[in-house]
């Protein structure tokens, strides 16, 4: 249930509502946006009549949400969410690029490649420390060396560190060095780190599951807004399908589709989409188009000889020449590339 504020409605009001709501059994989330101040009510009561709160002083609506995810739902939270984190935004108007290797191999390799995507105007450093891997045998990243190693590069050309946390047990080593923890799509319905990492007020970007529909993906989502952690971010990586030409299906179409429907900015992965870097910038150019607020890039200073993905990895020169292209895509549909 979504309770509107009154324009005007006071701080005694406020709490009076927000009261209310909870002597009623509901758990209550506020937000406050421009124009208006809208409260979540979540809790299933079927039957519950909201005139009973529609007659408070200083409500100005109260309304049902026929969605399953609530507060990930526009309705409750009709602008577009904005994460800061230090001086970078993600959502709204600018655009944010994550790039980096697949994983931290070594300390000389991830700062050459932190290197050259400084460079090019990346704000976020992306690394694997801990890689869940197919194979048993493959490699399955440095771990806590991986870590400080990443870290140190991104101090060092000025940006922000996102990397993929894959137990519950990592969180507070993971979040001692990144500045956004990533869930990668085997974990996407791991409710019980979901939970864990809801509690933490740290962002949070959830990529989606391979077979997984838009609905279950939100509703991931709401398992991390429900904790109290507002800063959540979604990932398009494609989606399992009978194709075999492409690593995965890139489902383009799912970026208008949540921007619709929820109010959480999206990112896009074209790396981990397709599989292959001859397919990856048609598909960051498309990407960009459709509305997202964000991609990630696997980029590697010599993928011939990396220890995981190497194939899908861009060459330096390309990703510069596509950072450019996309600056020109940004600029076409009103937006910039931050």
């Amino acid at each position: 249930m979504v309770v509107i504020l009154e324009n005007n409605a006071t701080k005694i009001q406020t709490e009076s509502i927000i009261k209310n709501l909870e002597e009623f059994g509901f758990r209550v989330h506020v937000s406050e946006g421009e124009q208006r101040t809208i409260i979540g009510a979540i809790g299933v009561q079927p039957d519950f009549d909201t005139r009973k709160i529609k007659v408070l002083e200083g409500v100005y609506d109260v309304y049902r949400v026929t969605a399953p995810y609530k507060l990930a739902s526009r309705s409750f939270h009709e602008e577009d969410s904005i994460i800061k984190i230090k001086d970078v935004e993600i959502g709204g108007n600018n655009i944010v690029l994550m790039a980096g290797p697949c994983s931290v191999e070594n300390e000389d390799q991830i700062y050459r490649n932190a290197e050259i995507v400084a460079k090019a105007g990346v704000k976020i450093l992306r690394g694997g420390a801990f890689k869940p891997r197919s194979s048993p045998y493959a490699f399955q990243g440095l771990g806590e060396a991986g870590l400080k190693y990443l870290r140190a590069a991104a101090d060092k050309y000025g940006m922000l560190v996102i990397t993929e946390i894959i137990q519950m047990d990592q969180i507070d080593l993971i979040g001692d060095y990144s500045d956004i923890y990533q869930v990668g799509a085997r974990n996407m319905q791991n409710f019980s780190l979901l939970k864990e990492l809801g509690k933490t007020k740290k962002p949070v970007m959830l990529k989606r599951g391979l077979s997984a529909t838009i609905e279950e993906w939100l509703m991931s989502a709401e398992y991390l807004l429900s904790g109290g952690n507002p800063n959540i971010m979604l990932c398009v990586i494609g989606i399992r399908t009978f194709e075999k030409y492409t690593r995965n299906t890139f489902d383009l179409s799912a970026i208008p589709v949540v921007h619709k429907r929820s109010h959480l900015p999206v990112i896009a992965d074209p790396s981990h989409a397709t599989g292959l870097r001859d397919q990856v910038p048609p598909m960051a150019r498309a990407a960009i188009a459709a509305g997202a607020d964000g991609l990630m890039i696997e980029m590697h200073d010599d993928p011939k000889n990396a220890l995981s993905d190497g194939p899908q990895a861009l060459l330096p020169d390309t990703f510069i020449s596509l950072v450019k292209e996309l600056k020109a895509i940004a600029n076409v549909i009103g937006r910039e590339l931050a």
